[in-house]
């Protein structure tokens, strides 16, 4: 076999910075945990101050804090002897309401990795495993990595793109949110659009407990309820809004979902899906949010699918095409893109 040498060091720097990255993401998950990095935020410290206001251990934290600044997630003055976030950095790590706010997603990392030994067996026996099977750092991560970009484009853009919607909406509507996880996008629209009433459905029970507590926190009860329902027997009709955020995909049967769907609508209704940025075909998503997104979606989302009926197995990277032709075939005869993120597609479908 001829080994091209040149190719050989450039996969091999490749790998390095790969296996730093995965190996890293495990010490930003203790991080956040431990509340280090909203400490560093506040202002430069050496490792033994940050130990004592946070109480660690601080030659574990100094070996923790060196991983970062190796990784470029802390700064360090030698001069000092001092480690900080910037703006940038804290904006990222230490905000939990920015829309920058990272954390979650290295959560769906550790569920990824606590998943290995059940996707060893799927991978060979070609079953299914369902989002109630994984570690539940995979409920609390999603919610964490998807709420900043709902927070930060839900109402401001993608209501808005919907044909008449923000007004009805302020007016005084009825929306349901189907697979709401934590209730994260049913929460943010139900404090926007107090005149409204939001019921979220998802099938996985500790969920909707969660959301129900979540509502009450954030002072919505009062026009927010959550179910515990599939998306293909969801209760309630004549809905102004469907909405459905980063999960049609990982429905067994996307298109009996839409069907069900559309039965529930108001004739002058709308369907809002929110789905993972992709392209049509697969050689225009090889690019880092396409290796994010195949990546979730080998572990989460297409053993999801594979798991319930149907098993249709769209995927995180369906693009827009396979999208439409699933929503047509629920009998929704409109059907659009209204806006978009570099990790989002959102998308407006009418009866």
């Amino acid at each position: 076999m001829a080994v091209d040498e040149g190719r050989l060091n450039a996969f091999v720097e490749k790998f390095v910075h790969d296996i730093g990255a995965v190996m890293h993401a495990a010490t930003v998950v203790v991080g956040d945990e431990l509340g280090l990095y909203k400490a560093l935020a506040e202002k430069p410290m050496t490792a033994e101050v940050l130990a004592q206001k946070t109480h660690t251990d601080v030659r574990y934290l100094r070996e923790w804090l060196s991983a970062q600044a190796a990784s470029g997630y802390v700064d360090y003055d030698a001069a000092s002897e001092r480690f900080s976030l910037n703006e940038e950095q804290a904006f990222a790590l230490a905000q939990e309401g920015s829309p920058a706010f990272i954390p979650g997603a290295f959560q769906i990392a550790v569920a990824q990795f606590r998943a290995i030994p059940k996707m060893i067996d799927i991978f060979r026996n070609g079953r299914g495993l369902g989002w109630h099977e994984h570690d539940p750092a995979l409920f609390h991560g999603t919610e964490r990595f998807f709420r900043p970009a709902y927070a930060a484009h839900l109402v401001t853009e993608w209501i808005p793109a919907l044909d008449g919607m923000e007004a009805r909406l302020r007016a005084g509507a009825s929306v349901a949110d189907v697979g709401c996880g934590h209730g994260a996008s049913t929460i943010i629209m139900a404090q926007a659009y107090p005149a409204s009433r939001f019921t979220g459905f998802d099938y996985h029970e500790p969920s909707i407990r969660y959301a129900t507590e979540a509502a009450r926190r954030a002072g919505v009860s009062g026009h927010v309820r959550f179910e515990v329902a599939a998306a293909k027997d969801f209760g309630g009709k004549d809905y102004d809004l469907v909405a459905v955020f980063d999960c049609l995909h990982d429905m067994g049967d996307p298109a009996g979902a839409a069907a069900h769907v559309r039965e529930t609508l108001r004739a002058d209704g709308a369907w809002m899906i929110v789905e993972p940025f992709a392209n049509d075909k697969l050689e225009d998503n090889l690019n880092p949010v396409g290796r994010v997104f195949y990546s979730a979606s080998t572990f989460i989302c297409t053993p999801a699918s594979r798991s319930q009926e149907v098993g249709l197995c769209l995927g995180a990277q369906a693009g827009e095409t396979r999208m439409r032709a699933v929503v047509e075939r629920g009998g929704f005869s409109q059907f659009r893109r209204v806006a978009q993120t570099p990790f989002n597609l959102i998308y407006e479908a009418r009866p």
